[in-house]
């Protein structure tokens, strides 16, 4: 993965209608049968030549709900993000 939506998630939407590659989905439609938005790690491309920052984040009202996860199969990712900041799945907006 890239980025993680965590269980703070209010369902709210500002991340679906934020995203430029369209690799979220709503909670009908989390392969993992979670109540809570979902990022496909295949498609995520942390916003690199789209935007600054994870534009998610950004419009996500919930402080700390989109965290920054360890790089999957993603075909583009931040390379300014170090480990460290992706196994301890830090917060992408402060």
């Amino acid at each position: 993965m890239s980025v993680i939506i965590n269980d703070t998630c209010i369902n709210c939407g500002a991340c679906i209608d934020e995203c430029p590659v369209e690799a979220i989905v709503d909670e009908d439609d989390n392969p993992e049968d979670e109540d809570i938005y979902f990022v496909y790690e295949d498609k995520c491309v942390e916003c690199v030549g789209h935007h600054d920052e994870p534009a998610c984040a950004t419009a996500c009202p919930t402080e700390g709900c989109i965290t920054w996860d360890t790089i999957g199969q993603s075909p583009s990712h931040r390379e300014d993000i170090t480990e460290d900041q992706r196994n301890n799945k830090e917060n992408i907006i402060d």
